[in-house]
Formats: C-alpha cells, sequence, structure tokens
C-alpha cells in the first residue's frame, strides 16, 4: 500500500457516476456529480470523472475523442469491448473519459423507458463498473480515491475488495447515497455474471431478500459511506426511510456520514444567470418584479398586482409530494394566487393536472417537459416555491429558489429541513416556510400563511433578503468531501496493515 497522504497533499480522486451534468442528467445525481468536480480543483487536487456514453452525448458538442483505448469484460461468458472516450469539462482542464458499447448504453433513455427499467439494468452497470476498474490500467491512472455514486457503482467496491484486489490495495473508497429508494436489486444467478464468487451471497456481503442488492455493496464493501444531508442520514438509518438497508447503515454508523449538497452558482445566479430576460441581486431585488410579468406573459397567464405566483419543478410521482398538491389543489385555487408546474412523471398526474389547468385556465399553468430554460425563469419569475417531498435526501430546487429569492414551502424532511427555516414574524429571521404533518392540509394551512404574509411587503422583502444572503455554495460541501477522502484513505491503509 502506498503510504498514507498528509492532509496538505494533493489527492488523486476519481468521480464515478451513472450520469453527469452538462452530459446526462435525470437528476440531482448529476448535478452533484456535474459540480463536484470544479469544487475539488479549485482545492487543488487532480480530479477526474468518468460515466457511461449514452446515446444523448454528442462527441461533436462536448468534443469527445477517442482515446484509442479499449478493455474487455466478460459477463455470463460473453466478452464486451468498452471504447475508452475522453473530453474535458467545458472551460475546465478538467477529465472527463466515457465507457462507451453501443449494446449497452446507445438507447434512447439512461434508465428506463416509459414501460418500466431496461431488463438488463444489471448487466449494463456490472459492465460499466468492471470497465471503469479496467481502464485505470489503460489510462495509467491510479488513483487514491474513487468515488461511488449509487446503485449504479455499487459493486466496484466490492470488486476492488475481491477479483481486483491487487489494485484495491492501493484505492480507497467513498460511496455516496443520494437516493437509497433505488438501489438496484436484481436475482442471485447475477452474482455470476458478475464474475464473483458466490462466498458473497451471504447476508453480511451481498445477499439480500434472496437476491443481491448493488446498494448494499457498495455499503458493506466501502471504506467510507456518505449521504447528502445530516437529517437524511439518520432518516435513512430507520425503518421509515431506511428501504430494509437501514440495519445495514447502522452497523456501519462510524463510518457513515452527511455531506449536504451545494448549489453550482456559475450556473444558478439570477445576476448573471444567461437564460433569464431580466438579471437581478439582492440589491436590486425589484427588477424579480419585472421577470415575473415576461414568465407570465410566457407561461399564458395574466399579470395581476400583489397576486403571487406559486411555482413547482419536480417529477411529477409520490416521493415528490405531488399527491400532497393534487389533493388541495381546488382549494388552493380559489385562493387569491397562480400556480406554475413544470415536470414530467406518471401519466395519471399528467391527466389531473390537465384536468385543472382546463378548469382554472387564468390561474394555473402546467408544462409536462424537463426544460432547462423554462426551469431558470421560473426560478426567477415566481414568488414561491413548492416543494411537499415525501422524502427528499438533500434537495436542490429549494436551494436555488433562496438564491433568486422565491420563498421555498417544504415539507420538514431530509435536506429540506437542513436548508430552509421557518420564519420567524417577531424576530424576522428564518428563509421560508415548512410543514411538518403528513396531511395535505398541512401543506395548505402553510400555504394560507405564505400567501397572507406576501400582501405585507416589507415582511416579505425581509423573507426575500434572508435567502439571498444563504451560501450554499460547493466549496464548503467540497471541503467537507475532502475530509471524507482522507477518512477512507486512514481506514483502507489501517485494513491493510498485516
Amino acid at each position: 500500500m502506498n503510504e498514507i497522504k498528509t492532509k496538505k497533499e494533493k489527492l488523486k480522486i476519481l468521480i464515478v457516476a451513472s450520469e453527469v451534468v452538462p452530459f446526462a442528467k435525470t437528476g440531482g445525481l448529476a448535478d452533484v456529480a456535474g459540480a463536484l468536480p470544479k469544487a475539488l480543483k479549485k482545492l487543488g487536487h487532480d480530479v477526474r470523472v468518468v460515466l457511461p456514453k449514452y446515446k444523448c452525448i454528442s462527441d461533436e458538442k462536448f468534443n469527445i475523442i477517442d482515446t484509442g483505448k479499449r478493455v474487455v469484460v466478460d459477463i455470463a461468458l460473453v466478452k464486451h469491448i468498452g471504447v475508452i472516450k475522453q473530453s474535458f469539462f467545458p472551460e475546465t482542464d478538467i477529465p472527463v473519459y466515457f465507457i462507451d458499447n453501443d449494446e449497452f448504453f446507445n438507447r434512447d433513455e439512461l434508465y428506463r423507458t416509459p414501460y418500466g427499467e431496461y431488463w438488463d439494468n444489471a448487466e449494463r452497470f456490472i459492465f460499466f463498473s468492471r470497465s471503469v476498474i479496467e481502464m485505470l490500467k489503460e489510462i495509467d491512472f491510479i488513483p487514491d480515491i474513487i468515488h461511488c455514486n449509487d446503485w449504479h457503482t455499487g459493486l466496484i467496491p466490492v470488486y476492488l475488495k475481491t477479483i481486483y484486489k491487487n489494485i484495491g490495495d492501493n484505492i480507497a473508497t467513498v460511496y455516496s447515497i443520494h437516493n437509497i429508494a433505488y438501489q438496484g436489486y436484481t436475482d442471485k444467478e447475477k452474482l455470476s455474471h458478475a464474475g464473483l464468487p458466490w462466498d458473497l451471497w451471504t447476508i453480511d456481503k451481498l445477499e439480500f431478500y434472496g437476491g443481491i442488492n448493488f446498494m448494499k455493496g457498495g455499503i458493506v464493501f466501502s471504506d467510507i459511506i456518505n449521504t447528502v444531508s445530516e437529517s437524511y442520514k439518520r432518516e435513512t438509518e430507520t425503518p421509515e426511510f431506511g428501504y430494509n438497508l437501514d440495519g445495514v447503515l447502522r452497523s456501519r454508523n462510524g463510518d457513515y456520514f452527511g455531506v449536504l449538497n451545494g448549489v453550482d452558482y456559475e450556473i444558478w445566479n439570477p445576476a448573471t444567470d444567461k437564460y433569464i430576460d431580466v438579471n437581478y441581486d439582492i440589491k436590486t431585488i425589484h427588477l424579480k418584479n419585472e421577470m415575473k410579468k415576461i414568465l407570465l406573459q410566457e407561461i399564458g397567464l395574466k399579470y395581476y398586482e400583489n397576486v403571487p405566483l406559486l411555482s413547482m419543478i419536480s417529477r411529477l410521482d409520490a416521493q415528490k409530494g405531488i399527491d400532497f398538491i393534487v389533493s388541495i389543489m381546488d382549494e388552493m385555487l380559489k385562493m387569491n394566487l397562480q400556480f406554475v408546474i413544470l415536470g414530467t412523471g406518471d401519466k395519471w398526474y399528467h391527466d389531473i393536472l390537465y384536468d385543472f389547468k382546463n378548469k382554472y385556465p387564468e390561474k394555473f399553468s402546467v408544462h409536462f417537459k424537463f426544460d432547462n430554460i423554462l426551469a431558470h425563469k421560473i426560478y426567477a419569475g415566481a414568488d414561491i416555491f413548492i416543494m411537499p417531498s415525501y422524502f427528499e435526501p438533500c434537495g436542490l430546487g429549494q436551494l436555488i429558489a433562496l438564491k433568486y429569492g422565491t420563498v421555498p414551502i417544504v415539507r420538514a424532511i431530509g435536506g429540506l429541513k437542513d436548508t430552509v427555516k421557518q420564519f420567524n414574524f417577531k424576530t424576522k429571521q428564518g428563509n421560508g416556510f415548512l410543514f411538518y404533518g403528513n396531511s395535505p392540509n398541512d401543506l395548505l394551512q402553510v400555504i394560507r400563511i405564505a400567501v397572507d404574509t406576501y400582501k405585507n411587503k416589507s415582511v416579505w422583502n425581509k423573507l426575500i433578503e434572508n435567502g439571498m444572503k444563504e451560501n450554499f455554495s460547493w466549496e464548503h460541501s467540497a471541503q467537507e468531501y475532502v475530509k471524507l477522502y482522507y477518512k477512507a484513505i486512514e481506514k483502507h491503509k489501517n485494513k491493510n496493515v498485516c
């Protein structure tokens, strides 16, 4: 094993993720994997990133080149070739590697179609995980740390401590859980497909309710584990939110940490945002109202003085609390407000929200799509941002909303309660509104309070100011990750001492 790194030395870090902004995105993982490398680079570390080369990633747009290097991975006695391609994060010198294989990644979506998950997702990410390790020999880069993310990379720490131990002895691992609900559960026979020995199919290793669990592998075999907020860390150690992995996480409590995600303020900043029509900052907050007028016209609603515009930008599924919204929609839209939703999800939600749009055409606007430019405009032009999630590991929407002076209403759960503080009408401290119950009426009551508060402009402006002063930049979060990297290196070294 190499000598342990001191805390002043430059680390060699490889971040492995199934999606990375700006190359491919379905959720918050991509934002983290896209922002953290740049923050680590600013701290002086040698950081590189690797992800699959999906169909949606354009060689021309991102100047991706074929390195000429190849890896070969056996899956169920069939050899699959991985083409190693390379580019850089735009306007940086941070290398990004892509594992290209048409059979596994040349598809219209990343993980699923509207009809469900791709049937061979286990094989796809077995191939990706092994290819990443094989790639290290080809590119002559042995990192001090491999930072793995979510179930798609959960087998990498397993490989490094078993069939790739000759490489793994020199590499410590950190495993980040961005959403414990998605675990990579599959049939036990896939253990052989992965080329792993059957003695790993035990309850203390990969066995999970008769099958195998990729995320469990990451938790059990990594040196250090983290999730993306301190509150979510505690929640995942309970039966309610642990999705049957709470016991495994409790068993590793001393190695399990919460690190809050940050926001990339180079992208999300109303003063410099290239996607919005009117830029503003905390000193020119009155210009936000001009942006609101433009947004309302774009989404087909009229502007009314002193009528708040509420917003929601989200996947339309149960986790994100869309059921709360649907349940109170009639009562909410009878209030003196307007409401815009941007997102896609289950057809049932699309149908019922479309019915509400027809019922309240002057108050409600809904857009069933992923539209990054419209998202920027909604954050900038709306007055209130609603995030009523059933569970939320960290949440990015509320952090962006705060920066844009759009007051958040959130359920007091996970990273939402770690970042949104209830406004105190006496002290004028706090940056938003929280509701604590499990009933839609709990949300409705808080919306009534927020809409009523909106009428008092001096109080509302103080609330906006408090939010815009918050700093959730990646600099602090990156420093916390570096601390975890050193912990992982130390723990890994101690494990390898005879």
